[in-house]
Protein backbone atom coordinates (compact mmCIF):
# COMPACT_ATOMS: atom_id res chain seq x y z
CA UNK A 1 0.00 0.00 0.00
CA UNK A 2 1.13 3.35 -0.72
CA UNK A 3 0.05 6.76 -0.25
CA UNK A 4 1.12 9.71 -2.38
CA UNK A 5 0.96 12.22 0.30
CA UNK A 6 1.07 15.62 -2.03
CA UNK A 7 0.47 15.95 -5.88
CA UNK A 8 -1.71 18.67 -7.74
CA UNK A 9 -4.05 17.08 -10.05
CA UNK A 10 -6.08 19.99 -9.73
CA UNK A 11 -3.70 21.61 -12.24
CA UNK A 12 -4.17 21.94 -15.84
CA UNK A 13 -1.68 19.01 -16.65
CA UNK A 14 -4.28 17.11 -15.70
CA UNK A 15 -7.58 18.79 -17.47
CA UNK A 16 -7.99 16.30 -20.09
CA UNK A 17 -7.47 12.86 -18.61
CA UNK A 18 -8.11 12.64 -14.71
CA UNK A 19 -10.39 9.57 -14.81
CA UNK A 20 -7.41 7.53 -16.73
CA UNK A 21 -4.38 9.13 -13.92
CA UNK A 22 -6.85 8.24 -11.18
CA UNK A 23 -7.43 4.44 -12.31
CA UNK A 24 -3.27 4.43 -13.00
CA UNK A 25 -2.85 5.01 -9.77
CA UNK A 26 -5.25 2.47 -8.24
CA UNK A 27 -3.42 -0.30 -9.89
CA UNK A 28 0.01 0.67 -9.09
CA UNK A 29 -1.36 0.31 -5.12
CA UNK A 30 -1.69 3.94 -4.09
CA UNK A 31 -4.41 3.41 -1.37
CA UNK A 32 -4.70 7.10 -0.85
CA UNK A 33 -3.47 10.69 -2.69
CA UNK A 34 -3.58 14.22 -0.53
CA UNK A 35 -4.32 16.74 -3.23
CA UNK A 36 -2.77 19.88 -2.07
CA UNK A 37 -4.51 23.33 -3.04
CA UNK A 38 -1.48 26.51 -3.95
CA UNK A 39 -4.57 29.23 -4.52
CA UNK A 40 -8.27 29.76 -3.57
CA UNK A 41 -8.73 28.59 -6.95
CA UNK A 42 -7.15 25.29 -6.45
CA UNK A 43 -7.87 24.62 -3.41
CA UNK A 44 -11.66 24.89 -4.53
CA UNK A 45 -10.99 22.21 -7.40
CA UNK A 46 -9.23 20.15 -4.57
CA UNK A 47 -11.89 20.06 -2.63
CA UNK A 48 -14.06 19.04 -5.16
CA UNK A 49 -11.62 15.97 -6.49
CA UNK A 50 -11.72 15.20 -3.22
CA UNK A 51 -15.65 15.28 -2.98
CA UNK A 52 -16.07 12.97 -5.95
CA UNK A 53 -13.12 10.28 -5.41
CA UNK A 54 -13.21 8.42 -2.12
CA UNK A 55 -9.67 7.61 -1.57
CA UNK A 56 -8.36 11.28 -2.71
CA UNK A 57 -8.42 13.64 0.61
CA UNK A 58 -7.88 17.54 0.39
CA UNK A 59 -5.27 19.70 1.86
CA UNK A 60 -6.41 23.90 1.40
CA UNK A 61 -4.06 26.50 1.57
CA UNK A 62 -2.47 29.52 -0.85
CA UNK A 63 1.24 29.45 -1.93
CA UNK A 64 3.79 31.88 -1.23
CA UNK A 65 3.88 32.62 -5.28
CA UNK A 66 0.50 34.07 -4.63
CA UNK A 67 1.93 36.25 -1.72
CA UNK A 68 1.25 39.71 -3.67
CA UNK A 69 -2.25 39.22 -4.93
CA UNK A 70 -4.13 38.12 -1.59
CA UNK A 71 -6.77 40.20 -0.27
CA UNK A 72 -8.63 40.36 2.92
CA UNK A 73 -11.62 38.98 1.86
CA UNK A 74 -9.48 35.95 0.19
CA UNK A 75 -8.58 35.21 3.89
CA UNK A 76 -12.43 34.55 4.70
CA UNK A 77 -13.09 32.55 1.53
CA UNK A 78 -9.79 30.39 2.72
CA UNK A 79 -11.43 30.10 6.15
CA UNK A 80 -15.01 28.98 4.73
CA UNK A 81 -12.71 25.99 3.03
CA UNK A 82 -12.36 24.61 6.36
CA UNK A 83 -16.10 23.88 7.02
CA UNK A 84 -16.18 21.10 3.82
CA UNK A 85 -15.69 17.50 3.73
CA UNK A 86 -11.98 15.41 3.53
CA UNK A 87 -10.20 18.16 4.46
CA UNK A 88 -7.31 17.12 6.22
CA UNK A 89 -4.92 19.82 6.17
CA UNK A 90 -3.77 23.21 5.90
CA UNK A 91 -1.10 23.30 2.78
CA UNK A 92 0.54 24.12 1.04
CA UNK A 93 1.79 27.52 2.59
CA UNK A 94 5.15 28.90 3.74
CA UNK A 95 7.70 30.44 1.94
CA UNK A 96 9.63 30.70 -1.20
CA UNK A 97 13.22 32.60 -1.85
CA UNK A 98 14.41 30.68 -4.37
CA UNK A 99 11.95 32.28 -6.81
CA UNK A 100 10.59 35.35 -4.97
CA UNK A 101 7.78 35.97 -7.52
CA UNK A 102 6.04 37.94 -4.47
CA UNK A 103 7.74 39.80 -2.07
CA UNK A 104 9.58 38.51 0.93
CA UNK A 105 7.69 40.69 2.98
CA UNK A 106 3.83 39.99 1.68
CA UNK A 107 5.12 36.24 1.75
CA UNK A 108 5.91 36.23 5.22
CA UNK A 109 2.50 38.38 6.33
CA UNK A 110 0.27 35.78 3.90
CA UNK A 111 2.71 32.69 5.82
CA UNK A 112 1.86 34.44 9.46
CA UNK A 113 -1.47 34.92 8.56
CA UNK A 114 -2.10 31.53 7.40
CA UNK A 115 -0.65 29.94 10.60
CA UNK A 116 -3.24 31.86 13.20
CA UNK A 117 -5.75 30.42 11.23
CA UNK A 118 -4.05 26.96 11.15
CA UNK A 119 -3.40 27.18 15.11
CA UNK A 120 -7.25 27.46 15.34
CA UNK A 121 -8.05 25.05 13.09
CA UNK A 122 -5.95 22.30 14.64
CA UNK A 123 -4.94 20.75 11.12
CA UNK A 124 -1.79 19.44 10.19
CA UNK A 125 0.64 21.63 8.02
CA UNK A 126 2.00 21.25 4.97
CA UNK A 127 4.98 23.15 4.14
CA UNK A 128 6.60 25.16 0.93
CA UNK A 129 10.35 25.81 2.24
CA UNK A 130 12.61 26.68 -0.29
CA UNK A 131 15.92 29.11 0.54
CA UNK A 132 13.71 30.47 3.72
CA UNK A 133 14.88 28.08 6.77
CA UNK A 134 16.21 31.06 9.44
CA UNK A 135 12.54 33.16 8.65
CA UNK A 136 10.62 29.97 8.68
CA UNK A 137 11.44 28.41 11.52
CA UNK A 138 11.00 31.81 13.29
CA UNK A 139 7.73 32.31 11.78
CA UNK A 140 6.74 29.07 12.83
CA UNK A 141 7.88 29.04 16.38
CA UNK A 142 6.87 32.66 17.01
CA UNK A 143 2.98 31.75 16.28
CA UNK A 144 2.89 27.73 16.60
CA UNK A 145 5.46 27.30 19.29
CA UNK A 146 8.37 24.42 19.45
CA UNK A 147 6.02 21.48 18.41
CA UNK A 148 3.60 21.32 16.06
CA UNK A 149 2.05 19.12 13.74
CA UNK A 150 2.95 18.93 10.06
CA UNK A 151 5.54 17.71 6.81
CA UNK A 152 8.26 19.89 5.51
CA UNK A 153 7.32 18.74 1.93
CA UNK A 154 9.93 18.07 -0.93
CA UNK A 155 12.34 18.54 2.21
CA UNK A 156 15.71 20.45 0.42
CA UNK A 157 17.70 21.26 3.13
CA UNK A 158 20.48 20.26 4.78
CA UNK A 159 21.40 18.17 8.45
CA UNK A 160 20.78 21.05 10.63
CA UNK A 161 17.69 22.17 9.08
CA UNK A 162 16.60 18.43 9.19
CA UNK A 163 17.39 18.43 13.13
CA UNK A 164 15.61 21.56 13.49
CA UNK A 165 12.62 19.87 11.72
CA UNK A 166 12.41 16.93 13.43
CA UNK A 167 12.98 18.65 17.27
CA UNK A 168 9.41 20.19 16.03
CA UNK A 169 7.71 17.21 15.11
CA UNK A 170 8.00 17.75 11.76
CA UNK A 171 7.42 14.90 9.02
CA UNK A 172 10.06 14.63 6.33
CA UNK A 173 8.51 14.18 2.83
CA UNK A 174 10.20 13.04 0.19
CA UNK A 175 9.46 13.37 -4.13
CA UNK A 176 10.73 11.21 -6.72
CA UNK A 177 13.84 13.73 -7.31
CA UNK A 178 15.76 11.47 -4.70
CA UNK A 179 15.88 9.02 -7.88
CA UNK A 180 18.24 11.67 -9.72
CA UNK A 181 21.74 11.11 -10.78
CA UNK A 182 22.80 14.51 -9.27
CA UNK A 183 20.76 14.21 -5.80
CA UNK A 184 23.53 12.18 -3.99
CA UNK A 185 23.68 14.87 -1.36
CA UNK A 186 19.81 14.59 -1.06
CA UNK A 187 19.95 10.91 -0.51
CA UNK A 188 22.41 11.38 2.35
CA UNK A 189 19.66 13.29 3.63
CA UNK A 190 16.52 10.63 3.38
CA UNK A 191 19.45 8.00 5.54
CA UNK A 192 19.13 10.91 8.37
CA UNK A 193 15.59 10.88 8.68
CA UNK A 194 13.88 8.08 11.32
CA UNK A 195 11.32 5.62 8.96
CA UNK A 196 8.35 6.82 11.28
CA UNK A 197 8.95 10.53 10.57
CA UNK A 198 9.38 9.73 6.69
CA UNK A 199 6.30 10.40 3.84
CA UNK A 200 6.58 10.37 0.20
CA UNK A 201 5.16 12.19 -2.11
CA UNK A 202 5.39 12.98 -6.15
CA UNK A 203 4.58 17.10 -6.05
CA UNK A 204 2.76 15.87 -9.27
CA UNK A 205 3.15 17.22 -12.32
CA UNK A 206 6.27 17.98 -11.28
CA UNK A 207 9.53 16.17 -10.15
CA UNK A 208 9.11 12.97 -12.62
CA UNK A 209 11.51 10.12 -11.54
CA UNK A 210 14.81 9.90 -13.19
CA UNK A 211 13.32 7.01 -15.74
CA UNK A 212 10.81 9.66 -16.72
CA UNK A 213 11.94 13.29 -16.54
CA UNK A 214 10.96 15.60 -18.86
CA UNK A 215 7.27 13.85 -18.58
CA UNK A 216 4.33 14.87 -16.32
CA UNK A 217 4.39 13.30 -13.12
CA UNK A 218 1.87 11.16 -11.37
CA UNK A 219 0.34 9.71 -8.79
CA UNK A 220 0.95 6.47 -9.39
CA UNK A 221 5.06 6.82 -9.74
CA UNK A 222 5.36 7.33 -5.77
CA UNK A 223 6.35 3.58 -6.29
CA UNK A 224 9.58 5.09 -7.27
CA UNK A 225 10.72 6.94 -4.70
CA UNK A 226 9.51 4.08 -2.24
CA UNK A 227 12.12 2.30 -3.94
CA UNK A 228 14.61 4.57 -3.86
CA UNK A 229 13.75 5.10 0.13
CA UNK A 230 14.40 1.21 0.00
CA UNK A 231 17.31 1.15 -1.41
CA UNK A 232 19.12 4.09 0.34
CA UNK A 233 18.19 2.47 3.73
CA UNK A 234 18.51 -1.05 2.88
CA UNK A 235 15.33 -1.99 3.49
CA UNK A 236 12.47 -3.83 1.83
CA UNK A 237 9.85 -1.94 -0.91
CA UNK A 238 7.46 -3.31 1.35
CA UNK A 239 8.65 -2.09 4.81
CA UNK A 240 8.77 1.36 3.02
CA UNK A 241 5.17 1.36 1.67
CA UNK A 242 3.57 0.37 4.73
CA UNK A 243 5.59 2.39 7.40
CA UNK A 244 5.14 5.35 5.60
CA UNK A 245 1.55 4.54 4.42
CA UNK A 246 1.21 4.07 8.78
CA UNK A 247 2.96 7.32 9.12
CA UNK A 248 0.26 9.27 6.83
CA UNK A 249 -2.41 8.18 8.24
CA UNK A 250 -1.35 8.76 10.86
CA UNK A 251 -0.76 12.37 10.54
CA UNK A 252 -3.45 13.53 8.42
CA UNK A 253 -5.97 11.11 10.04
CA UNK A 254 -6.80 9.05 6.94
CA UNK A 255 -8.98 6.16 7.39
CA UNK A 256 -7.51 2.66 8.51
CA UNK A 257 -6.78 0.06 6.22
Amino acid sequence: MLIDTHCHLDFKDFNDDLGAVLKRSVASGVKFIINVGSSLEGTARSVKIARENAFIYASIGIHPHEADKVSEGDFRIFEGFLKKPKVVAIGEIGLDYYRNISSMENQKRLFARLLEIAKGAKLPLVIHNRDSHEDMIDILKNIMGNSLSGVMHCFSGDEKFLKTCLDMGFFISFTCNITYKNAGKLREIVKLVPMDRLLLETDAPYLAPQDFRGARNEPMHVKYAAEEVAKIKGIDFNEVAAVTAENAIRLFNLPKC
